[in-house]
């Protein structure tokens, strides 16, 4: 099948559920400002499911994708709380810092992946327990708040009407979509993700590919992170906790092959805007979430059908 097809099916999808939640909702999903409060909302998961992406092509997993934004998180509110800064420098120092450590601890994952052979599930699962561990040896369980009042812009703050988290949301796509489908080295991505021996023998350097993914999957962490201390007013542990096993849903739903070697940043977005309008859908008809998440479920396991199905019928 052209793979192209899946995002097409994919954009059906979401047509649809607009238009189911539009019906149920007699219109107020199109009112009362639902679609900016979605714009709000999605980036953060949109960013997450984003860096799970980027892992996952080149044939492995970060699992502690969230656990990395949390602790990146922390480590910036603790700069940002700082009475002793003025605002406009606590900021910046509060950026570089979250930024910093997520490229630390993405080269972390990569350097133990890539330099050891070691199964990046079980890497990613140990670091995540780590930062884990300092982050509530650093927060020791609560919040950590206090911001200046500008730092709220990146969280809550819009231009000319549009939230700014959805336009960073949207620059940071642009750039993922040229540095992986347009370059040398997005190629090299795919190569060591469909067939890691062929990529060596082509002679890629398949180590500094992985260090190189696992530190882009931190970077776009951090961005998720930043957003999200803004928006919360404040930096937790358990901030963003909920969205692990959806990045992975999101990323799957998206087109992109588990194991590695194929997947679409368009493909990842519609799905990361099926998820989110569910949960949002089902939070405007006022139904319990858990039947949000059992939704999701039944369509992943309806669109992966539906590719398997015309996958098989165009080999034929």
């Amino acid at each position: 099948m052209n793979k192209s097809k899946e995002v097409y099916i994919l954009l059906g999808v979401f047509g649809l559920i607009i238009v189911t939640f539009a019906v149920l909702s007699n219109g107020a999903l199109f009112g009362g400002g639902v679609i900016q409060t979605l714009a709000f909302q999605f980036p953060e998961f949109g960013l997450l499911s984003m860096g799970m992406m980027v892992a996952i092509l080149s044939g492995g997993i970060n699992m502690s994708l969230v656990s990395s934004a949390a602790l990146s998180g922390i480590m910036g509110a603790m700069v940002l709380s700082n009475p002793n800064l003025e605002a406009s420098m606590a900021i910046l120092l509060g950026i570089i810092v979250c930024i910093v450590s997520v490229v630390i601890m993405g080269a972390l994952n990569g350097l133990v992946i890539s330099f050891f052979s070691v199964p990046p599930m079980l890497v990613t699962i140990g670091t995540m327990t780590l930062f884990e561990g300092i982050s509530l040896n650093l927060t020791e369980g609560g919040a950590i708040s206090g911001f200046p009042e500008e730092f709220f812009v990146l969280g809550t703050g819009t231009v000319l009407g549009i939230p700014v988290p959805f336009l960073i949301f949207i620059i940071a796509v642009l750039a993922l979509y040229i540095l992986l489908e347009k370059t040398v080295w997005g190629e090299r991505v795919y190569l060591v993700g469909s067939n890691p021996k062929v990529a060596r023998y082509s002679g890629i350097n398949n180590r500094f590919v992985l260090l190189g993914v696992y530190i882009l999957s931190g970077v776009l962490c951090g961005f998720a992170a930043i957003i999200m201390i803004s928006r919360y007013n404040s930096a937790k542990v358990d901030y963003g906790s909920s969205y692990l096993l959806q990045t992975v849903a999101a990323v799957v739903l998206g087109g992109t092959s588990i194991s590695g070697g194929y997947g679409k940043v368009a493909g990842t977005v519609i799905a990361v805007l099926i998820i989110q309008l569910i949960t949002t859908g089902f939070n405007l008809l006022g139904v319990n979430k858990l039947y949000a998440d059992i939704c999701v479920g039944v369509v992943l396991i309806a669109v992966l059908a539906a590719n398997t199905i015309k996958s098989t019928l165009s080999k034929k």
